[in-house]
């Protein structure tokens, strides 16, 4: 269970992870050696899985990307992890999410430009394995993008 101090020490790791050790115990009000004891035991109980840096894909040249909603032919035992095999395998899928219901997966792609989306669609995409439907949402806006966790 987590206490106060380890709330406070969350949240502001989540707010900028890049702080320094003494840097982010001076904010969350802990010892550097409080906090490096801390961390550890977050990390052991599965609490934090690491610090990522957030890449920017637009800034690095890929201003398409598209959400896919995929139903797949589920009279086929293997269909989710072939399926699910097969898009790991495409560098531009940047997200692979399950669903229960009628939409089986979502992938998030990312693409240069529209010509390359529609490359990418017609050799990589279509070419998956036991797609029984497939419909395409083009991203417009990013209107929120949290992964913060309410502490």
């Amino acid at each position: 269970m987590l206490d106060d101090i380890d709330r406070r020490i969350l949240r502001q790791w989540q707010a900028d992870p890049s702080l320094a050790p003494a840097e982010l115990a001076e904010r969350a009000r802990v010892s550097v050696g409080q906090l490096g004891r801390r961390q550890v035991r977050l990390r052991e109980a599965g609490v934090v899985h690491g610090v990522q840096a957030r890449i920017d894909w637009a800034a690095l040249g890929y201003a398409v990307e598209v959400s896919l909603r995929v139903t797949l032919d589920k009279t086929q035992a293997r269909a989710f992890d072939d399926f699910i095999a097969a898009a790991r395998d495409v560098p531009e899928v940047i997200e692979i999410q399950t669903f229960l219901g009628r939409v089986d997966v979502r992938l998030s792609v990312i693409a240069r430009d529209m010509a390359h989306y529609q490359h990418l669609y017609r050799s990589r995409i279509l070419t998956l394995p036991h797609i029984a439907d497939i419909e395409a949402l083009m991203h417009v806006a990013r209107i929120k993008s949290d992964e913060a966790v309410p502490l």
